[in-house]
């Protein structure tokens, strides 16, 4: 009987430290996995932040631009026509200034 149990003993300790093995070669290759997940991961993300920078200068300089040009529509407008711009200007003063008025009572 002594020695049925010191083989199933020696058969425990096998399996045990076979289980042992391949849990922690799981766990490397887990470990291997998310390691280059992480990566990939970082290269994506890297390269839609990149994308994104590019495409707010773009917008930025379009933004710009369109500044600029209403910037000098509304100069010329002012130059030809000193006074009807400033009657306009006034008028759309007083305007929101009833707004405001208004919304105060």
């Amino acid at each position: 009987m002594g020695r049925s149990t010191g083989a199933r003993s020696n058969g425990a300790r096998s399996n045990s430290a076979d289980v042992a093995a391949e849990a922690k070669r799981v766990a490397d290759a887990a470990s291997r996995d998310l390691t280059e997940l992480a990566r990939r991961a970082e290269r994506i993300l890297h390269g839609r932040a990149q994308r994104l920078k590019s495409q707010s200068r773009e917008a930025a300089t379009a933004a710009d631009a369109q500044l600029e040009t209403a910037r000098t529509y509304v100069v010329e407008r002012v130059q030809e026509r000193p006074f009807t711009t400033t009657l306009a200007v006034l008028g759309a003063g007083f305007l929101l200034g009833l707004l405001v008025a208004g919304r105060r009572r």
